[in-house]
């Protein structure tokens, strides 16, 4: 975008090799991929996304449809009518449905405009961009990627997303993935990465790690817990899927 302002300097590490990751994925649908960019890479796009994303709150609504919500949007709002609809939601997440926490919807920003300058929108560049979108390609082996979704997500206390599947409305999404941003969590704090099987008992978990990316298959079963109210830090990441459908970012 022409008036983003001072572009993060983002690049995958050139030390990486990606063909043993790429076995893995062909053998288990599931991969983490640690130290994926270079290392001043992976503390900029951290500092980027914690301090300059415009955060917003992200739940359901009664029909299971995502909303959310800018601060100016909150405080007009009501504090009164925000409650309402957030014990709304947390009825909802006893019934296994839905999900609360912040969140930037990136492609849906740059695409409409929202913000304009925030260096965010360099960071959606980044995972459309040819060297993000062939990392893909190579570690799922899905030739047709053309794109990535892209979202920057914050969990705080009390922030949780139910288990579900990641297949999108048009089927479009090839594989699932989370750049984790966060430094020094403790399982303690919640916030892990599920994967469940067909019985919903834990087949594998993952903690938030820093400069780490975890790609997996869309057909599995996964859920992030809620985060503790005593947890020491935020729960940071770029998550989305990389698709197979028409392209709308360019870099």
């Amino acid at each position: 975008m022409s008036d983003s302002g001072a572009a993060p300097i983002l690049r995958i590490n050139p030390t990486l090799d990606l063909a043993p990751y790429a076995q893995i994925y062909a053998q288990r649908g599931i991969v983490q991929i640690p130290g994926v960019l270079e290392p001043a890479c992976a503390e900029v796009l951290a500092e980027t996304v914690a301090k300059a994303t415009p955060w917003r709150v992200l739940f359901t609504d009664k029909d299971d449809n995502p909303i959310h919500f800018s601060p100016e949007e909150l405080q007009a709002m009501g504090k009164e009518r925000f409650q309402a609809l957030a014990a709304d939601a947390l009825a909802r997440a006893r019934q296994n449905r839905g999900y609360f926490y912040d969140a930037y919807p990136m492609i849906e920003a740059y695409l409409k405009g929202w913000d304009p300058g925030n260096p965010i929108h360099q960071v959606t560049e980044f995972i459309n961009s040819p060297e993000y979108l062939d990392l893909g390609r190579r570690v799922t082996g899905v030739s047709g990627i053309t794109k990535a979704d892209a979202h920057a997500t914050r969990y705080r206390p009390g922030h949780f997303l139910t288990r579900h599947l990641d297949y999108g409305e048009d089927r479009e999404r090839r594989a699932a993935y989370v750049l984790g941003l966060t430094k020094g969590w403790e399982p303690d704090w919640g916030g892990l990465l599920l994967f469940l099987n067909q019985k919903q008992d834990v087949t594998e978990g993952y903690l938030p790690r820093f400069n780490v990316l975890t790609i997996f298959d869309i057909k599995y079963l996964h859920t992030v817990t809620q985060v503790t109210t005593f947890a020491g830090a935020n729960r940071i990441s770029v998550t989305g899927w990389f698709r197979d459908d028409p392209a709308a970012v360019r870099s």
